[in-house]
């Protein structure tokens, strides 16, 4: 079996690379990444082969695959080139599909629910998009891509939801809120968060993102399908959260939110279709999450 993993300097790239390693010993697994996001310092414990290269820009990698795990994009949503941004994450979604089909290759590609916006929550596949973003737009893109193919290959997009855990140090500012915090209570200092805490996110931890990414693999049917837990859990439970988990008892510091009206106030993912199609269940709490990040990550 051969795989190909492409953004896996990054974070739930370089997590899935590892995971795919050491689930299948006997797979030829090639990782790909430009480091233009810089690199997960996970990468430094794969064994394969990797290849440095730009998939936005061709020509498209040679050789043929079994399965594709597509990771690769510019992810941060305050880069400031929207239009480089557009243009990468969309040429290089249009050079692995043909990568893909070429192969006869499964396409299992990172979409995002940063597409929902402030839609109501919980956030359902089908319902209609708020685009806050031009990462959001560029996602949304690669969607109707993938659609009009759902009859003729198997390819599975993946909305992930706000994913937190080991590898993502290297991300600096868009790295998890969960990241920011503990880092902040375990120093001591005061977590900061915007008025009044009220906000909700659909906290997943990267253990789960990458069961339910390789579980796409052999989805019964093509699709596009949310990966969350289904909760939504404010700031302010976040952080009595924390404060459990480490034996404190900070209160927040409550700031002015400078991304009003490009900010998501609630995500929360229905993961019904991801439950049917799948066979994915997050297994892990938040609590539990953060509990496993800290003890066996260093958090």
């Amino acid at each position: 079996m051969k795989i190909l993993v492409t953004g896996a300097a990054g974070f739930i790239g370089s997590n899935l690379t590892l995971e795919l390693e050491r689930r299948f010993p006997g797979y030829e697994i090639t990782a790909v990444d430009n480091f233009f996001s810089g690199c997960s310092e996970n990468l430094k414990n794969f064994k394969g082969k990797f290849e440095n290269r730009d998939i936005s820009k061709g020509p498209v990698l040679s050789g043929t695959y079994d399965i594709i795990f597509h990771e690769a994009a510019i992810t941060d949503p305050r880069y400031d080139n929207d239009k480089e941004m557009v243009r990468s994450n969309i040429q290089g979604f249009k050079n692995i599909i043909e990568l893909a089909r070429s192969s006869g290759a499964k396409l299992v590609y990172a979409s995002s629910a940063s597409m929902y916006g402030n839609g109501p929550a919980p956030q359902r596949e089908d319902q209609k998009k708020e685009i806050l973003s031009a990462y959001a737009d560029s996602k949304l893109a690669m969607d109707v891509m993938a659609e009009e193919l759902f009859g003729k290959m198997h390819i599975i997009g993946l909305r992930y939801f706000n994913v937190f855990g080991p590898g993502e140090a290297h991300k600096g500012r868009p790295a998890s809120m969960i990241y920011h915090l503990v880092r902040q209570m375990k120093s001591g200092a005061v977590p900061r968060i915007f008025k009044m805490g009220e906000q909700k996110r659909d906290h997943i931890y990267v253990k789960d993102a990458v069961e339910a990414t390789i579980l796409a693999a052999d989805a019964g049917k093509s699709g596009v399908y949310n990966v969350g837990t289904g909760l939504g859990v404010d700031f302010n439970e976040l952080i009595a959260d924390i404060n459990s988990l480490l034996g404190t008892s900070l209160k927040p510091e409550y700031i002015d939110n400078p991304y009003e009206g490009t900010y998501q106030n609630h995500t929360q993912a229905d993961t019904k279709a991801a439950e049917k199609y799948l066979g994915f269940k997050a297994r892990y709490s938040l609590s539990a999450g953060i509990r496993d990040y800290i003890e066996n990550y260093g958090l």
